[in-house]
């Protein structure tokens, strides 16, 4: 991967660097070197001291090719360009994390019942601290080889450092920052850090142009129902729907984390067993994925992530894993018997087919690359490969290799010998007991075309085969999700009725109440046509597993918020005067509590600062409606309410 040579940066036109707007992308620019005597050490931090000593050396060891996996690279120079990401360590944790750290399963809340008061307590605790608990590492390694240096040679990596997986921004930023680190040093982090810095803050699901020195970096961000809630707040693009649409025919399939990675090329030699890692994720279960080098594990986890969209993962996933990673020693722990915490791990030391034993679901992908230490074979596998033939993958060509009897006994044969016949000779396989209950779709197998003759007809053909693939999955995952609809659904005041009382409730969610109504009615014909006769048996799954509370949670605060928008988009538009006129004394009171109530909420957001845009003219309306009501009371019902000096204070609008 090497620089674009129309890029130059140009000293007198670099922009003022703001510390403050860098760190809206990225946290930290480190250039990382590995010392023989002394291990990894970080020579350049910029910003300097934005890092604890703990980060530094976590992101420090997370920077290299495992030693184990490293190819026998006798060229010169050798890039590539991976990613990581870690637990923010906070200075009340100690060195290794719990199980119960680690697990991440919110237990406080059951989905036997859920209320709309649970939900909005829960949100408003815990989301603001989910959203910073994890930072990703971008990294651009260069291994030198030179037999006059020790060892034959030399490695550093630069690494971008931020809270957010904007995979579509780092990955071209570091082609342009890694290889002008090692012509200008720290000077080159100095220039982008402020070209960075100069850029407009994130805007999630939006395609944007960030300026960079001569260049222009075109990137589409994840859509904003891919992160974790802040503050407990959505955004008012997100509260659009209770369930994320499905695109037009043409747009892009943008609809989660790591849209832009390559699903078709990194499971190309398991494209049958997709519909299984489906629904792995979905449920939450502990995969391991095993993989030659850095780039193809981060790319087959990032994949995988990708595969549910629009469900949020709350699974903790590792794109590169180490055994210098904190978590590592109580994985390793883990006795034959016990749960293993529901994880994604994408490795290349095949130590972990040993220290790691315990966990159910292997997956090895990719391909070995020339020169590696392990045994090369050819790019497809023998199990559960697909015919390269041109002119797309028939069915015929998948029954065909299915059940030929050189590939059952091959199948039979990893079986048999497991997963630790890797370390001999690399396979792209999976290990697993799980029985999937979803079938795999051939119409959209059938489509998929494999023309790959030159690297450029193949990137062009992957584009065309992940839209194919993407736009199944996001189907598949939205189908399976539609049935929660109703425990979404909003409501707005009826014509001609009162907005000036308090909306009803969304309906509660008991899990068994649930089920039954689901097996009562079943989960729809895309999804029948789709699904062995237990497919009930995977909601239950699913409801117990880590996935479903964060993302109900979610869709709930969503669904409030909506309804919130739609009531008082109706007092605004409410004529007070002819209202007041066709209701009862009883109901001009009850009116008068709740108009106070609400701009009583409507003031200390303000106040807050959390107001949103017309939170002014609401205001307003809302104390000019209070008003007229308060004039049409009784005189001894007014005196009684102004004995009371906050609300003597809305009526004259200057609350206190």
């Amino acid at each position: 991967m090497s620089r674009s040579p129309s890029f130059k940066v140009k000293t007198e036109l670099s922009p003022t660097f703001d510390p403050e707007s860098l760190q809206k992308w990225i946290i930290a620019f480190c250039a990382i070197r590995f010392d023989l005597e002394q291990g990894q050490l970080v020579e350049v931090c910029y910003p300097s001291d934005c890092l604890t000593h703990d980060e530094e050396l976590e992101i420090a060891y997370n920077s290299f090719p495992d030693s184990v996996s490293q190819q026998h690279n006798r060229s010169s120079i050798h890039d590539c360009i991976f990613f990581f990401r870690f637990r923010k360590r906070f200075k009340s944790e100690s060195g290794n994390a719990t199980n119960s750290e680690i697990t991440e399963v919110d237990k406080e809340l059951s989905p036997k019942s859920i209320d709309k008061n649970n939900v909005s307590r829960r949100l408003s605790s815990t989301t603001s601290a989910d959203a910073s608990k994890y930072m990703y590492g971008y990294v651009f390694n260069r291994q030198r080889h030179d037999e006059r240096l020790k060892r034959g040679g030399e490695q550093k990596s630069v690494v971008i450092l931020s809270h957010s997986p904007y995979s579509s921004v780092f990955r071209p930023l570091l082609q342009i920052v890694g290889p002008l680190y090692f012509d200008m040093g720290k000077k080159a982090l100095e220039h982008i850090a402020a070209y960075v810095s100069a850029w407009p803050a994130p805007v999630p699901g939006k395609l944007m142009d960030l300026p960079i020195g001569n260049a222009t970096l075109k990137v589409n961000l994840p859509p904003a129902h891919s992160f974790s809630v802040e503050n407990g707040l959505v955004s008012f693009d997100e509260s659009a729907s209770s369930v994320a649409p499905l695109p037009s025919n043409n747009q892009s399939t943008q609809q989660g984390l790591f849209h832009d990675s390559d699903l078709f090329g990194t499971f190309r030699g398991l494209l049958l067993q997709l519909w299984l890692l489906w629904e792995l994720l979905l449920i939450g279960e502990p995969i391991l994925i095993i993989a030659p080098t850095p780039p193809q594990c981060c790319e087959a986890v990032a994949s995988l992530v990708s595969l549910v969209a629009p469900l949020i993962c709350s699974v903790d996933f590792r794109p590169y894993f180490t055994i210098h990673d904190p978590d590592f020693a109580h994985l390793n722990s883990i006795q034959e018997g016990e749960a293993f915490p529901p994880m994604v791990l994408g490795v290349t030391n095949l130590f972990f087919l040993k220290a790691l034993r315990n966990i159910p679901h292997i997956i090895s992908v990719g391909s070995p690359p020339p020169n590696s230490n392990r045994v090369s074979l050819s790019t497809r596998s023998t199990t559960d490969r697909v015919s390269g033939k041109p002119g797309g993958f028939g069915l015929r060509q998948f029954s065909l290799n299915k059940f030929s009897p050189s590939s059952l006994l091959s199948a039979v044969k990893l079986r048999r010998d497991g997963p630790l016949c890797l370390m001999t000779e690399h396979k792209e396989a999976i290990w697993s007991t799980y029985s999937a209950t979803t079938k795999p779709d051939t119409s959209v197998l059938n489509r998929l075309i494999d023309a790959g003759v030159t690297p450029r007809v193949e990137e062009s053909m992957s584009v065309v085969n992940n839209e194919i693939l993407r736009r199944h999955f996001l189907e598949l995952t939205t189908n399976f999700l539609a049935p929660f609809g109703p425990y979404f659904r909003t409501t707005a005041p009826s014509e001609g009725s009162s907005p000036y009382v308090d909306p009803p409730p969304l309906p509660p969610f008991n899990a068994d109440e649930f089920l039954a109504s689901l097996s009562a009615r079943g989960p729809g014909k895309f999804l029948l046509k789709r699904m062995k006769s237990n497919w009930l048996d995977l909601y239950r799954r699913f409801l117990n597993g880590p996935n479903f509370m964060p993302w109900f949670r979610r869709r709930r605060s969503v669904a409030e918020q909506e309804q919130d928008r739609l009531w008082k988009h109706a007092r605004m538009k409410t004529d007070i005067q002819l209202l007041i006129s066709k209701m009862s004394e009883l109901e001009i009171v009850d009116s008068f509590n709740v108009m106070e109530r609400l701009l009583l909420r409507e003031v200390q957001l303000q106040q807050s600062g959390n107001g949103g845009i017309d939170s002014t003219a609401t205001c307003q309306k809302l104390t000019t409606d209070l008003q007229a009501v308060f004039n049409v009371l009784s005189k001894d019902m007014q005196e009684l309410m102004l004995s009371n000096p906050q609300r003597a204070s809305l009526l004259q609008g200057t609350p206190e």
